[in-house]
């Protein structure tokens, strides 16, 4: 009789594993997870458990990542970075069981604020990759938890919206490099939570390369977007995984396009102040819904 007759537990992994490289997903969770049940603390338990809740995260599974996440770390060493923790840590998020997502975040080495409840702190800027029906996009967020991050620009997209929060991935998938700094891009796993400022679509006249920026500014101030739509750039996969530098050049004068995440009415009373503010050359029209 062969190795793997002679051992059925080896021939389930080995065919587990065959699963996984050909990225047959349904396959290998449902493998990988009867290997680790069947010798759930044997040599290789904890990298079966690690990577049934890997592959049930591969397939936006999230019950069962979380589940079976619970059992890879519960044979995780904590402090020391396992990285166990952060995906149980991402699907407890998901879920919204705080209590395990705070528990993830301590035994991964992440120090928290003491707290209970959803995780709302600074956890700095950054660049997620999110899904649209066009394609991704990388758009700038402010990470809220290790896991979430509110999108700050408003996308070129309308289908998604400036203030939404996502749940994204832990290793980055690329970089963005502005003044001097290097910020991660992370995938989005998941849409967290909506927002209520539809992208508005509006022409601007600019009289000098300064007004533009003058019009952006006074959005962000009112912690309201805008995003010159000429300022986007369309990318290959492999320059948009890559670390990619972000350099805006002042616009010309001229009409331009800018999107907008605001109300209507207070767009227009921000677009009529800014106009008024200028030296004469300022004009705006045709505020619209975009898309």
């Amino acid at each position: 009789m062969g190795l793997f007759a002679q051992h059925p537990h080896r021939a389930l992994v080995k065919r587990a594993y065959q699963a996984f490289e050909a990225e047959d997903w349904d396959s290998a969770a449902e493998l990988l997870e009867a290997a680790a049940r069947e010798q759930p603390d044997g040599p290789d338990g904890a990298a079966l458990w690690f990577d049934a809740a890997l592959v049930h995260k591969f397939r936006r599974d999230w019950p069962r990542a979380y589940a079976l996440g619970k059992e890879a770390a519960g044979r995780a060493r904590r402090g020391q970075e396992d990285p166990a923790f952060w995906n149980l840590g991402i699907a407890a998020t998901i879920l919204r069981d705080w209590a395990t997502a705070r528990d993830a975040w301590s035994g991964y080495g992440v120090e928290l604020p003491p707290g209970t409840g959803e995780i709302v702190e600074d956890f700095g800027l950054t660049a997620v990759r999110i899904a649209t029906p066009d394609g991704p996009e990388v758009v700038w967020a402010e990470r809220l938890c290790p896991a979430r991050a509110r999108v700050l620009s408003v996308p070129f997209d309308p289908a998604r919206r400036f203030g939404e929060v996502v749940v994204h991935d832990g290793a980055p998938n690329g970089e963005r490099v502005a003044d001097g700094r290097r910020y991660p891009v992370f995938d989005e796993l998941a849409r967290f939570e909506g927002s209520d400022l539809a992208t508005l679509s509006v022409t601007v006249t600019a009289d000098g390369p300064g007004d533009v920026d003058a019009l952006l500014a006074a959005f962000q101030e009112r912690d309201l977007g805008a995003e010159l739509l000429g300022h986007g750039k369309l990318l290959c996969k492999c320059c948009s995984e890559s670390a990619h530098p972000v350099s805006r050049s002042a616009p010309p004068a001229g009409p331009q396009t800018v999107l907008l995440a605001a109300p209507e009415d207070e767009a227009s009373s921000l677009l009529d102040a800014w106009r008024s503010a200028g030296a004469g050359g300022r004009a705006w029209d045709n505020l619209h819904a975009a898309g």
